[in-house]
């Protein structure tokens, strides 16, 4: 094999061209003090507030507090393993994730390493953990749902795709459970998920990624986790990870659900690192801008614009409160941010009402506008809320053991069948025409003449024999979104043929 002279000379001089000396630069210091995720390092001048350090074990940090004569770093990692007089230099960049389809259906924790032991994760793309919100141009109104798969949430505090609903409750009211329905609930369509544990035990998130892995959830879902074991750096930091993971789809033009679960533990670490910055606590020992905390995470969450591709990132952050205090200082900030919040009361949920939402406290602020048509119907859930409203005062009246008139009787007993009607059973979404159907038979008196304690397993049958024998009814309220007046007397009467068969064998 000849070498050609001329081709290796123009290679050679083509490279000489286009060489640029590159020079790195990174200003090292030295660690003063380190303890509890934290360290103070002297020398980094001209390090800047959110930017990345290195220490000298490979151990990343994160620039929190930028003091006169020194600078207070959080560690991302084991801080038992750096000691004082250790080396640490600046690297010029902002702390990043790996984004992309490599992360579907992988566990890992807020720096974007696998935890789930299948593997390293080969992204070709990384995204700054902390990024501006899209501003008021960027976005427009929300008006798509995002199903849930609930009755009653899509009933009566509906999500649109863009929105921000908050979950809120003690601890044990099931929370999680309806973060995890609405996730089960987008199998087969088009939208990516992202959970975010924050602060829980270990054996809990090993559990939520049982039930998706279970029932093929995670083939659309990432699963952020920093368990109530890891350091208070990296539980602040998870809930901005998996804002970036679901961010890079929503620029694509996809849709996307962050669940951050939960955000009353993410305030608490946020809490620990700046006392021990020693920055002046507030209300509760709550730095200042823990507002600021949080709401810069949730604004990122919107449908954009057609300019920019349509995408939307809709979010579920979760907040415990304690003995139901909805007025104490995390779960009001969060209430102030979002969008609606949907409120879970322990009574309720001992009482055996599961999801346990109350319906007085719980609102959705977009409302109608995230229903679809069939949904939206006064005969459907139109009225569903005001209903039980007044279910619920006229149940406290009834206690007293007065006499009631057969109006008002006849209304308590449409109203427990209708609370009978809005349970449902843990990890069984329902689609949205199927909802339809339950309500508006519900509102009909279909169930009317059905012990409370069977009206779920008549439901059941309900859906059955609509699913069955009159599928047409059903596709068209698929197809069209929309009841119209063939298709509820279509309803009517499939309700009529229904309730001739259960007298039969009755």
């Amino acid at each position: 094999m000849k070498f050609k002279a001329d081709e290796i000379a123009s290679v050679i001089s083509k490279q000489i061209e286009e060489f640029q000396g590159q020079v790195e630069t990174s200003e090292v210091g030295r660690v003063l003090e380190v303890g509890d995720g934290i360290a103070r390092c002297y020398g980094l001048s001209s390090a800047m507030s959110g930017e990345m350090v290195e220490f000298s074990n490979g151990v990343r940090g994160l620039v929190f507090n930028l003091e006169e004569d020194s600078v207070g770093v959080i560690i991302l990692g084991d801080y038992l393993e750096i000691t004082e007089g250790d080396e640490v230099r600046t690297t010029g960049a902002l702390l990043s994730v790996p984004v992309g389809d490599a992360l579907i259906g992988r566990v890992v924790d807020p720096l974007g390493n696998p935890i789930d032991g299948a593997g390293p994760i080969v992204a070709s793309e990384t995204r700054p953990v902390e990024t501006a919100a899209p501003g008021v141009a960027a976005r427009q109104p929300v008006t798509e749902p995002l199903q849930t798969g609930i009755k009653a949430v899509d009933a009566m505090t509906p999500i649109g795709r863009g929105q921000r609903e908050l979950i809120i409750g003690d601890r044990k009211t099931g929370k999680t459970t309806i973060a995890l329905d609405t996730i089960l609930n987008q199998k087969g369509g088009d939208v990516i998920c992202v959970y975010v544990a924050c602060g829980q035990r270990d054996a809990s998130v090993a559990g939520v990624v049982e039930v998706l892995k279970e029932y093929g959830a995670m083939d659309y879902t990432i699963v952020v986790s920093a368990s109530a074991s890891d350091p208070a750096p990296l539980q602040y930091v998870a809930p901005y990870t998996g804002a970036a993971m679901a961010e890079h789809f929503m620029y694509q033009g996809k849709h996307t659900l962050v669940v951050y679960d939960d955000l009353s533990k993410q305030a608490q670490a946020y809490r620990q690192l700046s006392l021990l910055m020693r920055r002046p606590p507030g209300r509760e020992a709550y730095p200042g801008d823990v507002f600021y905390c949080h709401s810069r995470l949730l604004e990122r969450s919107a449908k954009l614009n057609d300019e920019l591709g349509g995408g939307s990132m809709t979010a579920l952050p979760i907040i415990e409160t304690l003995e139901g205090e909805v007025s104490a200082y995390i779960p009001t900030n969060v209430i102030s941010i979002t969008d609606g919040q949907i409120y879970l009361e322990p009574d309720l949920f001992f009482a055996g009402v599961r999801p346990a939402i109350n319906v007085g406290i719980s609102v959705s602020r977009v409302g109608g506008n995230a229903q679809i048509k069939a949904m939206k119907d006064k005969k459907v859930a139109g009225g569903i809320k005001l209903d039980l409203a007044a279910f619920r005062e006229l149940e406290a009246f009834a206690q007293l053991g007065t006499e009631l008139d057969k109006a008002t009787q006849a209304q308590l007993d449409r109203g427990y069948r209708m609370v009978e009607l809005l349970k449902q059973p843990q990890y069984q979404p329902l689609h949205v025409a199927d909802q339809v159907i339950s309500i508006f038979a519900g509102t009909n008196g279909v169930f009317d003449s059905v012990a409370p304690s069977e009206v779920a397993e008549q439901e059941q049958r309900l859906l059955q024999f609509i699913r069955e024998e009159k599928s047409e009814i059903r596709n068209t309220i698929i197809e069209t979104k929309a009841l119209s007046d063939d298709t509820k007397d279509a309803l009517l009467a499939a309700y009529k043929e229904f309730k001739d068969r259960i007298e039969a064998t009755a």
